[in-house]
């Protein structure tokens, strides 16, 4: 008994010997522009500009806190709560039928050669959306990408499509995780991803000209291919808009006599709290992103400001949280990986973030990025398959360890 006792305590010292040496944690030199919560909530403490919460709001979005860019964003819009009847409810349900708003868009796709779709600037889910795309519309044709938030001046990123992934110098926006991949996954796939905004040059009337025609020659030097264009807020609405005049994509359909696809995703997306959703968010229950299509005329519902309009809005379902973190992370092949962080001798809080492994840790922007406050919490990441290198950091110390998602 005593033999079986000393060989069953071999094996488990042989196996934690396995793990560790497995494991393979090492301290590591790294340094980290991403802020902690506290250095935000400190920052807005002292901060007296105006959109400070806006500022925050972004902030939050880039180290990946979904939760809190919301309600930053919300603090710095105001929000109020708005219903409609039953009857008005019961109303608009008959008028509409619910569509999955991904098989819309690309079957609609195939009717058009660009396709303009939005993003709030402190919204994540958006980004997530425009990834979820990417592969169905590049079959196709859709080969170009154009990112509203990369530099076509002196900052301009000229190695990205060779380097094959965006760096913390690539964009501002970009630094956000999920915007990131939205650009690492494009360049995988074979996407031409492309500038067309000067960021800080031009305001008002003068910028949506010049993005405009930013885009119509990229367009022009490739005639026979297909352009998608991610954008920000009203810079895809087509039809006169007040003080610009017209916005880009109105201007890019003057410019080059092509009628886009023009789609908005921020207006009918959820607030920090559900009950300040618009009315409409409320009163249609999905459970995933959708179009409504009027059953009389068979024409999906338009977002329309005044004698400006989108071709399609869509409706985001409210985010479910799973292990802390949105749902929605973990959809399009992303995994829900559990990580173990009691054996790194390093101070908490602390924040955790996964690069794709042969990507410059130093520089690349991350696939996710977690912030855990005790050692005893798990941290979860939403990783596809494959190899990965996991820092974890406190800004004093760091420590570095490799993982394999299967």
């Amino acid at each position: 008994m005593k033999i079986r006792s000393f060989q069953l305590i071999v094996s488990i010292i042989f196996l934690a010997a396995c793990q560790n040496e497995k494991l393979k944690i090492q301290q590591i030199d790294f340094s980290t522009t991403y802020k902690f919560s506290s250095e935000i909530e400190k920052q807005l403490e002292t901060d007296t500009i105006a959109s400070k919460y806006q500022r925050s709001a972004g902030v939050y979005a880039q180290k990946a806190d979904y939760r809190n860019a919301l309600i930053h964003w919300d603090s710095a819009m105001g929000i109020y709560e708005r219903k409609y009847s039953h009857e008005e409810e019961d109303s608009i349900r008959e008028k509409y039928s619910v569509v999955n708003a991904k098989d819309y868009i690309i079957e609609e796709a195939q009717n058009h050669k660009v396709v303009i779709i939005n993003e709030a600037h402190h919204n994540s889910m958006h980004r997530a959306f425009t990834k979820s795309l990417l592969s169905e519309l590049y079959e196709k044709g859709y080969k170009n990408l154009g990112l509203e938030a990369l530099d076509i001046g002196n900052n301009l990123d000229s190695a990205l499509n060779s380097r094959g992934y965006p760096i913390q110098r690539t964009g501002y926006y970009t630094k956000d995780p999920q915007f990131g991949d939205l650009v690492r996954q494009a360049l995988e796939i074979g996407y031409n991803v492309f500038a067309y905004e000067r960021i800080g040059i031009f305001f008002g009337k003068q910028r949506e000209i010049d993005q405009a025609r930013n885009i119509q020659k990229e367009m022009e030097s490739r005639p026979d291919e297909k352009f998608l264009i991610h954008c920000g807020f009203d810079h895809a609405m087509e039809g006169s808009y007040p003080s610009w005049g017209k916005a880009m994509a109105a201007r890019l359909k003057e410019y080059t006599g092509i009628d886009p696809s023009t789609i908005n995703q921020d207006f009918y997306t959820e607030k920090s709290n559900a009950k300040f959703n618009d009315p409409l968010l409320k009163a249609i229950v999905t459970e995933e992103s959708a179009v409504l299509i009027d059953k009389t005329s068979k024409t999906p519902l338009r977002y329309e400001r005044g004698e400006a309009w989108t071709d399609v809005a869509i409706l985001h379902p409210n985010t479910q949280y799973l292990d802390g973190r949105p749902d929605w992370l973990f959809e399009n092949g992303n995994k829900n990986v559990s990580v173990d962080l009691n054996d790194i001798p390093i101070e908490f809080p602390v924040m955790v973030l996964a690069y794709k492994k042969g990507e410059d840790i130093n520089a690349a922007v991350p696939i996710d990025i977690v912030e855990v406050e005790k050692s005893t919490e798990k941290c979860h990441l939403a990783l596809k398959r494959g190899d990965y290198e996991i820092v974890v950091t406190n800004k004093t110390e760091s420590y570095k360890f490799e993982r394999e998602v299967k």
